[in-house]
């Protein structure tokens, strides 16, 4: 295994969810400049639905016309369109235009559109291309996609975005009914570093990186030594993998093989008409069923209600959730490298204490302002604690289903990229509505932690 393939396919990886995920961060700083307002979030998640659109063409292409779309020149395409968007959104995104009698965020709009068309369709290229090389190197993609949500999210950490300092505000005598005057503590934003134009251009610049590791995976000598030997496939376009990608051809090492399989068949017969034929139709259905829970509920269902769910802890517990939470994404794909356990089991078993976990955090958001343990120093541990577990369990579980489905080929490495954005789309369409329609959650106040029903 070479170290540079590994640090390609990481930074690869880095460029799949790296501008969507920069917008997010950015948020606090854009949406005072622009009239949206905190209608922008909304907004953002109306439009990265509606860049699925590049993700469907890709699959359905891929099932009806096997073989006609260059992946390559897809990849090539989307990752150019990535870093032109980024470019053109740091000197236009505070640019309105007047639309039905009021200013709107014409460009900013139609710039992240988009950034989430690409980022929406990396996962059905990015993924399938890993192919080419080694399953080793399946690993190292994933930390880069995990780093994808965390360089962004320590670079806004440098900028200053969303820092708060808790000023105390004394309301004059006649504004309260008992005729004495009070304190309160009002949350005032730091001013930033440098300006969202400069973080812009350093996605753009991220987006490029991941543009230059996608050209030394393609034509570097030393990556060459890496590849699976399939002329088939490398010659072929989306689609061209099915019974003739490398998963079918290559030999395993012991702990790569499939451990979900209790029995195997004696006469060696597919179990099914899906990739490799390894897995039966009611194993693989739940591998999907799984694919699409864990997706669902790490990329949309509890991103929508962190805040809820921290802020009622102060400002300190909502910044350290976000960020060692984070990080617990990478260390997942870290710890799958060495500890690579494929039993089915052990899956659904961490599913479960995933969503277990998920179960309690949405909990304590429905309750917000008022949670439980509130004013203890344990509520915050523990809602820290639990945003770091619901991260890890998950992400783990979703890089064991792509190393499994790496093995069962090209064709199962699409699906398995269509149903990340399927999941994904279902659980940001279910929380909208409660979240932005019924306002059904109540946020807390960063500086102001007591309960307002005390």
């Amino acid at each position: 295994m070479s170290l540079f393939t590994h640090v390609l396919a990481c930074l690869f990886g880095m460029g799949s969810w790296v501008a969507i995920n920069g917008m997010w961060v950015e948020l606090p700083l854009i949406v005072p400049a622009i009239p949206e307002g905190w209608y922008l979030p909304s907004y953002l998640t109306v439009l990265i639905q509606m860049a699925n659109i590049g993700p469907l063409f890709v699959t359905l292409m891929h099932r009806f016309r096997p073989g006609l779309l260059s992946e390559k020149a897809v990849i090539y395409a989307i990752v150019a369109v990535g870093i032109l968007a980024s470019f053109l959104l740091a000197f236009f995104w505070q640019y309105t235009l007047e639309v039905a009698g009021a200013p709107r965020s014409v460009a900013l709009l139609i710039l992240t559109f988009f950034l989430s068309t690409v980022d929406c369709t990396s996962s059905v290229t990015f993924l399938p291309f890993m192919m080419r090389l080694k399953p080793q190197y399946l690993t190292s993609y994933f930390i880069g996609e995990g780093l994808s949500g965390l360089v962004p999210a320590l670079a806004a950490l440098i900028q200053g975005v969303g820092v708060v300092h808790c000023r105390n505000l004394t309301r004059p005598l006649d504004d309260n009914a008992t005729g004495a005057g009070s304190d309160s503590l009002q949350a005032i934003y730091q001013p930033a570093n440098f300006s969202a134009q400069v973080f812009f251009l350093f996605l753009s610049a991220m987006m490029t990186v991941c543009l230059l590791a996608f050209v030394l995976l393609d034509y570097h000598p030393a990556v060459e030594r890496e590849r699976q030997k399939n002329s088939r496939y490398l010659n072929g376009g989306i689609g061209s993998g099915e019974k003739g990608d490398p998963a079918f051809s290559m030999h395993h090492q012991p702990e790569q093989k499939p451990m979900i399989s209790p029995l195997d068949d004696p006469q060696g017969a597919p179990r099914s008409s899906f990739g490799s034929g390894t897995y039966s139709v009611p194993e693989l259905f739940f591998v999907f069923v799984v694919l699409a829970w864990a997706n669902a509920l790490t990329n949309a269902v509890m991103p929508s209600v962190q805040s809820y769910s921290c802020l009622p802890y102060g400002n300190r517990a909502y910044h350290l959730a976000a960020t060692m939470a984070a990080v617990a994404n990478p260390v997942a794909c870290f710890i799958a490298m060495f500890v690579p356990i494929r039993s089915l089991v052990l899956m659904g078993f961490l599913t479960m204490t995933g969503t277990g976990i998920g179960a309690y955090i949405m909990a304590m958001a429905a309750l917000s302002p008022c949670p439980l343990l509130m004013h203890d120093s344990t509520g915050t541990i523990l809602m820290v604690g639990a945003w770091v577990l619901f991260v890890l369990t998950l992400s783990y579980v979703k890089v064991m289903i792509g190393v499994i489905l790496r093995d069962e080929g090209h064709s199962a490495l699409v699906w398995c990229g269509a149903v990340v954005q399927l999941g994904s789309m279902l659980g940001a369409l279910s929380m909208f509505p409660l979240v932005s329609v019924y306002n059904f959650f109540t946020s807390g106040d960063p500086c102001n932690t007591k309960c307002p029903l005390e």
